[in-house]
């Protein structure tokens, strides 16, 4: 080997070990400096704010930088937030980039003091662990600082504004998310943070309806750390008080109203500051020391003033101690709106109608307060019960925006859960309006004769509003010509597959409320039996109200339920053949059933019937409506060999599914009654053209 190749070889091995030892320096000094999501997992927050805050790597901020003021007051969704920065890798959710924690520190390199509260360290650390978290700033979405906004009397707004444009990936605030609970300052308390937010998505706590950018920003409440001391035990302990206001500081004038209704009620409580106002666990009602916030227990509404400044930590604490909170701020924003009915929850007064406070009190039912009640507790553990999970609810609006496909709906968000005993989500008066009429769903395959039969009958029934037809043929084509020509809409729907669950789809061209559904082989049906049908729904808009009852039983002998269809007084289901309900059941059948139960009816061709008995129970907790005496249902224009129930597996199989859905629902939800609705007069002897629906079939 010669010289000059020999030294060659040392040379390149020369600095490859060099290269290496640099690798493994680097390392080192890496595993010294934890990463972000280690800071965060790794300490408790006390750990971190009292012991870590020296050892964070340092942002110099220039004393003579200029930041541009204030916040693009006409940002909305589509000019000022980046959408093509989300959807990275199909993960069908936005991903979020926490900023590492930096010490910001002036030219000399002495702190310029940007305190990080142990509140807003919780809420970072939440949004790390949880799913849309990502640490690589490429694939975010959304971009939180680690810069503390939550108190505008806890930071220098200069400061502050200069270490968020210094963020690297700021852009004016484009994609980043702000949270702050304490805008503005004395004398204006202003309802919107001063800082310089540019084009930042701002989750504010005190927001009016002048500065909340809709469908942009986001609402949050005032977080109250004394929240987390009241402890309901029970919830149905007694209330002994009807409302307490137990703000400080309100203005005279609300002050002097309050006490005008305390003086003339003597359940209205209003509490004051004691002689020790650093007490701020103590309120006093006529020199009376009370502990707060378990105080606001004793009450069953809470008031809610607005104050100097618009949000309220009072709004936290009452949730906290399922108070209904009574609202008397014209303009403020209600905490998480966008998705929160909080008229379910709360009273709305106007400011200038504060004198009526009592009456509208009065007013609220007993049953009515509970169920208030009862939503305030859910929503606060649902949403409000820590800062963290405050923060995640806002994470989850912001997805939604974004991945609209996967929004959640409205009684996901609203209703605590279907379980028994709650209330029917069908907020209808007691009788459902007969204006509107009912919408005939017929789901037909092949009998065409049968189908042009029962159109010409359903069309002169005179609550008729319009036929749909779903043809569930896929290789036979609805026919061109020769449809019965009637006077009513009839339209004519074909479905991409045959399944048994189309009969139950939400059609647009569904437009009353009152739905018949009805097989193409029923034309045995009378008008008045029709007519009255419908009426007997109008009276119980949120059942199932049909003609053809079965019933369920247990057998002792095989230790399964049973599907029974013999003659018997007892009735626990009507079958979808023939019955009118309300069409919000389309919609939970096709979004909220379960998926298993949907595909166990379409992949046997049985039992849509007997799962849509269960969704309404399991929901409601009623049971259903039979109607008229009449129980033989039979298509004289039919052979046996045509309809599905000839099969001889078909009551064995029925069995099976009654079994299977209790499995799927955790539960036997339906309810066994001895009930059935016949017209007044039907059985007495008078003259037939005195009774209002004479056709009605016999036995």
């Amino acid at each position: 080997m010669s010289a000059v190749h020999a030294s060659t070889i040392l040379f390149r091995f020369k600095h490859f070990f060099i290269f290496i030892l640099f690798i493994l320096l680097l390392s080192f000094f890496s595993f010294l400096l934890p990463t972000n999501l280690e800071v965060f997992k790794g300490q408790t927050t006390e750990q971190f704010i009292t012991d870590s805050l020296d050892n964070l790597p340092k942002v110099v901020l220039q004393s003579n930088s200029v930041v541009t003021t204030g916040r693009n007051n006409k940002c909305n969704y589509y000019n000022c937030f980046n959408v093509y920065r989300c959807g990275f890798g199909g993960s069908g959710h936005i991903h979020v980039y926490v900023y590492p924690l930096k010490k910001y520190v002036d030219a000399q390199g002495n702190d310029i003091g940007i305190p990080l509260s142990k509140e807003y360290f919780a809420l970072l650390k939440a949004i790390v662990g949880s799913k849309y978290y990502t640490p690589h700033s490429e694939k975010a979405c959304v971009f939180i600082p680690s810069i503390d906004t939550l108190n505008q009397n806890k930071i220098n707004l200069k400061q502050t504004s200069q270490a968020l444009a210094k963020l690297p990936f700021w852009n004016g605030g484009e994609n980043h998310l702000l949270f702050n609970m304490i805008p503005g300052v004395m004398p204006d308390y202003n309802t919107v943070t001063d800082l310089a937010i540019g084009n930042a998505i701002l989750a504010g706590a005190g927001f009016d309806s002048w500065t909340y950018r809709v469908g942009y920003d986001l609402s949050i409440p005032v977080f109250s750390p004394l929240a987390a001391t009241i402890k309901l035990h029970s919830s149905s302990h007694q209330r002994p008080w009807l409302m307490i206001s137990s703000q400080l500081n309100i203005h005279p004038d609300f002050t002097n109203e309050l006490l005008n209704l305390a003086s003339v009620h003597s359940n209205l409580y209003i509490m004051e500051s004691c002689a020790d106002p650093t007490r701020v666990n103590i309120r006093c009602h006529q020199n009376i020391p009370y502990n707060y916030p378990n105080v606001l227990k004793k009450a069953v509404f809470c008031l809610i003033l607005r104050g100097a400044r618009l949000g309220q930590t009072t709004l936290h604490d009452a949730l906290a101690a399922g108070c209904i909170p009574i609202i008397v701020a014209d303009t403020y924003v209600m905490p998480f709106s966008e998705v929160i009915d909080w008229k379910r929850a709360a009273i709305f007064v106007q400011e200038g109608n504060l004198n009526s406070v009592y009456d509208v009190m009065q007013k609220v039912s007993e049953e009515r307060r509970v169920e208030m009640s009862q939503q305030v507790r859910w929503l606060y553990k649902r949403y409000f019960v820590s800062i963290e999970v405050m923060a995640l609810t806002a994470l989850d609006i912001i997805n939604e925006r974004v991945f609209p496909e996967n929004m959640l709906f409205y009684e996901d968000w609203n209703i605590p859960s279907l379980i028994p005993g709650s209330r029917s989500p069908l907020f209808l008066p007691v009788t459902a309006s007969r204006s509107m009429g009912f919408t005939a769903v017929i789901l037909m395959y092949d009998r065409i004769s049968s189908l042009f039969t029962l159109i010409q009958k359903l069309a002169t029934v005179p609550s008729l509003s319009k036929i749909l037809v779903i043809w569930n043929h896929q290789h036979k084509p609805p026919p061109l010509v020769s449809w019965p020509k009637i006077m009513k809409p009839l339209k004519v729907i074909q479905t991409p597959e045959n399944k048994l669950s189309n009969r139950f789809y939400p059609y647009d061209e569904i437009e009353t409320e009152a739905i018949l559904s009805i097989d193409d082989d029923i034309v045995m049906m009378t008008n008045d039996e029709l007519e009255f049908g419908f009426e007997v729904w109008r009276e119980f808009p949120d059942r199932l109200v049909g003609f053809p009852s079965r019933l369920h039983v247990w057998d002792n002998v095989t230790g399964h339920w049973k599907y029974e269809s013999e003659w018997t007084n007892n009735i626990s289901m009507v079958l979808t053949g023939v019955s009118f309900y309300h069409k919000y059941w389309n919609y939970m059948y096709t979004k909220v059933l379960p998926k298993s139960v949907r595909d166990w009816v379409d992949d046997h061709m049985n039992c849509e019937d007997i799962a849509m008995n269960f969704l309404v129970a399991n929901v409601t907790n009623k049971a259903p409506i039979k109607v008229t005496p009449r129980k033989k249902f039979k298509c004289p224009q039919c052979t046996s060999t045509e309809m599905l129930s000839a099969d001889l597996s078909h009551m064995i199989e029925r069995s099976h599914c009654i079994d299977r859905f209790t499995t799927e629902f955790g539960r036997m939800p339906l309810l066994s009654i001895e009930f059935r609705a016949d017209p007044v007069l039907y059985k007495d002897n008078i003259p037939e053209k005195l009774k209002r629906f004479s056709n009605i079939g016999s036995l």
